[in-house]
């Protein structure tokens, strides 16, 4: 049989990695027990896929005991505002990868780059963002690979030094879809989408402010997930700037779908294609759901739309109509900067990412329902 994860022995190896014991409070725990309590439950899922679980964990908790001490080192970061942050959000799949790096090669924006996400203290200055030992060491990592296995870039465009979605900062709270996505977790999903996540985004804040202290700029933040608490972000960011994509969402679900089936592969060691065939079309849905409901009520000109044809069509032509929304300016060297990094990263860079509803069981005409009221309301152009 295999041994299962017991929580406080990972609180102890982290605590003992770091020399650190200070957590910054306990609201990380409840999610932190129900995930570990299903993955135990999962008496198919291979030990060694059990010790990744494990030390995947261990090194979030650990990240959180060196965050909370660098900002008990310098508690002034927590004094300063975090003004006007741009938060990109939409069903997963609908091009806020690609918006986020458009908005991260302007220089006035500040993003959370993936290898200050993976590796967070000490935080960069302005002047090693791009060239910290950690961040080349990242980029060499990478490059070796991607060249061992090109086909890893096709599913998600990222790299050590791209922005990388706050679904790593929120897993300092044990409070991400990030953490969903590594198998069939039924009690972790339906915990996460009922819970309150004031605790999160506030612990998210400290993160940026820590971030900004030494680096600071305008935030350009990104998270599909932000869709589904609108609300409770707006608590802890009351003059946050929303923007939502919006994309068909018969090709985003077939993608997601495709992406989680990479997820479960990666952690557990198999595909459990009917939980996810039940599962992410029922997320997709609340996502957009969410949004809708939580527009009503802040009102409709509080969210920004942006269309993932038009980011395909154009992206430049898109990002001017963004900025102008945003009553941001665009200038001639961020507009550069954004066509360089098109440029450079052109779709299809690593490979067509191959993906098909009926590999899951799914087809446009099970899904209409789920879509039906998000269809009704937007405008949203079809994919084939």
């Amino acid at each position: 049989m295999t041994a299962g994860l017991v929580v406080e022995q990972l609180i102890d190896s982290a605590m003992e990695a770091t020399g650190l014991s200070e957590f910054g409070g306990d609201t990380f725990r409840e999610g932190l027990d129900i995930l570990v309590a299903d993955i135990n439950a999962d008496t198919g899922r291979p030990a060694e896929f059990v010790a990744r679980s494990g030390g995947m964990f261990t090194k979030i908790l650990c990240d959180r005991l060196r965050v909370v001490d660098a900002i008990a080192k310098r508690p002034a970061v927590l004094d300063a505002p975090v003004p006007r942050p741009v938060f990109v959000f939409g069903i997963p799949r609908t091009g806020t990868t690609l918006l986020s790096n458009l908005l991260a090669a302007d220089p006035a924006r500040r993003s959370p780059l993936t290898w200050e996400l993976n590796d967070p203290v000490p935080p960069p200055t302005t002047a090693t963002l791009y060239n910290d030992p950690r961040a080349l060491a990242a980029l060499e990592a990478e490059r070796q690979m991607l060249a061992a296995h090109p086909e890893a870039g096709r599913i998600y465009r990222m790299s050590a030094i791209f922005p990388f979605e706050c679904v790593s900062i929120m897993a300092h709270e044990f409070c991400t879809l990030m953490l969903e996505s590594a198998g069939k977790l039924p009690n972790y999903r339906d915990w996460f989408f009922a819970c309150d996540k004031r605790a999160a985004y506030e612990y998210h804040k400290r993160f940026l402010q820590l971030h900004q202290a030494d680096a600071p700029g305008i935030w350009n933040l990104k998270m599909p997930s932000h869709a589904l608490d609108i609300e409770t972000l707006l608590k802890v960011y009351p003059d946050a700037r929303l923007v939502w994509t919006h994309r068909d969402p018969f090709a985003a679900t077939g993608s997601f779908c495709s992406i989680i089936a990479a997820g479960h592969s990666s952690f557990t060691g198999r595909v459990d294609t009917q939980w996810i065939a039940e599962n992410v079309p029922w997320q997709a849905g609340e996502h957009a759901r969410r949004a809708m409901a939580a527009r009503e009520r802040i009102g409709h000109e509080r969210i920004i739309d942006v269309h993932y044809s038009d980011l395909m069509r154009d992206p430049i032509a898109a990002t001017r109509t963004l900025y102008a929304a945003l009553g941001d300016e665009l200038t001639p060297d961020a507009e550069a900067a954004m066509q360089a990094w098109l440029d450079d990263n052109p779709q299809g860079k690593f490979g067509k990412h191959a993906y098909k509803l009926d590999q899951f069981g799914l087809s446009k005409e099970l899904l209409e329902p789920v879509f039906k009221a998000y269809l009704a309301d937007y405008a949203i152009e079809r994919e084939g």
